[in-house]
């Protein structure tokens, strides 16, 4: 409520004052601002700060690796084999000359670890795949069982545009762009915070009123049927 501030008689100025406060109503509201942070929601570890670039030199080798190899691939137009009998032999000439030049000048040969990659790893990486797979099969189901229709019509329209941006493009390149995607937006959302939640949230707002008016003009229209409960023994 606004606070009134009077003055008496005896006062130079006999008018009244008003000293307002903001309320809630006039206060914007910033869009999506109770959502934790970009670096919390990517979990916070190693990986978040990979992809928000927090190491610039790591995130950057690690573009510069995942480049490279689009490059041979799509461009040079190696296949697998072929890069991988190019990189075993150039290994093996390399441990050979590091070998032999040890040798002569009485140092110790290469020493190459009897375990690259653990049990338990190994392990542990295999249960997180296969736990993801998991659950992306179970939402999977669930969306086409047709429970949240706006959420079946999206998933649908996302992948017809995948599908016609998978058939202009190889799949090493779709590969490339969505690991440019994953690798560069993060960053870019946390920089630009602000100015992509307000355009999120107008986006929002008008693809609800599409849905409504094509909900009330299309899909209400359409007869259905009495649903009937099963029944299980």
């Amino acid at each position: 409520m606004p606070r009134l501030k009077y003055y008496t008689d005896s006062d130079d100025e006999p008018e009244i004052k008003r000293i307002t406060t903001p309320s809630a109503a006039t206060i914007s509201k910033k869009p999506f601002s109770h959502k934790r942070s970009v670096h919390a929601a990517l979990g916070g570890r190693k990986v978040a700060d990979v992809l928000l670039w927090r190491d610039r030199n790591l995130s950057g080798g690690i573009l510069a690796g995942a480049t490279l190899i689009w490059f041979l691939f799509d461009v040079v137009e190696y296949n697998l084999i072929e890069l991988l009998s190019h990189i075993s032999l150039f290994a093996m000439l390399f441990l050979f000359i590091w070998s032999w030049s040890a040798q002569l000048v009485d140092r110790n040969p290469p020493q190459i670890p009897e375990t690259i990659v653990s049990e338990k790893t190994f392990k542990e990486v295999a249960w997180a795949f296969h736990s993801r797979l998991a659950h992306f099969v179970s939402t999977l189901q669930d969306i086409a069982s047709g429970k949240d229709l706006r959420m079946f019509l999206t998933v649908i329209a996302s992948l017809w545009i995948i599908s016609v941006i998978g058939s202009s493009c190889n799949f090493t390149t779709l590969l490339y762009f969505g690991f440019l995607c994953v690798h560069t937006l993060p960053a870019l959302y946390e920089r630009y915070q602000a100015e992509v939640d307000h355009l999120l949230e107008r986006g929002r707002e008008d693809l609800r009123k599409f849905y409504d008016k094509f909900d009330s003009k299309v899909l209400n229209k359409i007869p259905r049927g009495p649903i009937k409960n099963k029944k299980f023994n």
